[in-house]
């Protein structure tokens, strides 16, 4: 359940030109008065406006659409389309254990994609972790961190939600280094998309209602979850150390 809460916290799509725009709005933010500001997070009142803004998109929107997905959809049938994704996304993972240096976890990941995508009917079967292969998912701002990248100021992004500004840099590579993202038609391109993060949306239903029921807090949970979880510091020596970004 655990894994599911911080799969949840960073699960919608925004693009570069919004980022870009709160970027710079995200600077004028006022914070709440009478509030012990977390020391990477200088521009709460605009995340927390943010956050709002984007749980209100997702009551409307992205969680009826899953609700409906996950009833409609057999399960053994919405596990396929999770395994496929799934697997889509190790290889731009052993990319970016490439780019990081770490020949070992590059290698598992190849063998991963290979093992899923010839003996798992491209990905739909999950052929390599029942053969205990590990999955350890990474994109480009964890590679930005591994090299020494300080993760900069926690920022939410609208119908993105949680980054920090590191990531937020990062986003725009990991975007291209989708293979998907590189599929023609485009409206076969789409389809997939809305697939994609409609199954991730339904996989985390129980976790986002259960964060709902038991934070006092919503807020600092899921800041605490995501900030946590981008820490280098669980995964190499170059630790992203939590800044102080009130000087």
């Amino acid at each position: 359940m655990l894994k599911k809460i911080i799969s949840f916290v960073r699960l919608k799509t925004a693009p570069a030109c919004v980022i870009g725009a709160c970027v710079v709005l995200a600077g004028c933010a006022a914070v709440p008065e009478g509030q012990a500001r977390h020391p990477q997070d200088p521009w709460e009142g605009y995340n927390r406006s943010m956050m709002a803004f984007n749980d209100t998109v997702d009551d409307a929107v992205f969680k009826p659409v899953a609700t409906a997905y996950k009833t409609v959809t057999p399960q053994p049938m919405r596990t396929g389309v999770t395994n496929f994704f799934g697997n889509v996304g190790d290889l731009w993972s052993m990319v970016n254990y490439v780019l990081q240096g770490r020949g070992e976890q590059a290698y598992n990941h190849m063998v991963r994609f290979t093992t899923n995508t010839v003996f798992g009917l491209g990905g739909v079967l999950d052929i390599a972790t029942e053969a205990q292969i590990a999955r350890e998912k990474q994109d480009f701002g964890l590679t930005l961190a591994h090299w020494g990248m300080k993760p900069g100021p926690y920022l939410v992004l609208p119908f993105f939600g949680p980054s920090t500004v590191r990531d937020t840099v990062a986003l725009p590579v990991d975007w291209r280094g989708y293979v998907l993202d590189d599929i023609y038609p485009v409206s076969v391109r789409n389809s997939l998309a809305a697939l994609r993060w409609t199954d991730k949306r339904a996989n985390v239903l129980d976790a986002s209602d259960t964060l709902d029921a038991v934070a006092l807090d919503r807020y600092s949970l899921v800041r605490d979850f995501y900030l946590q979880r981008r820490d280098p510091r669980a995964q190499d020596e170059n630790a992203g150390q939590v800044e102080d970004f009130d000087n």
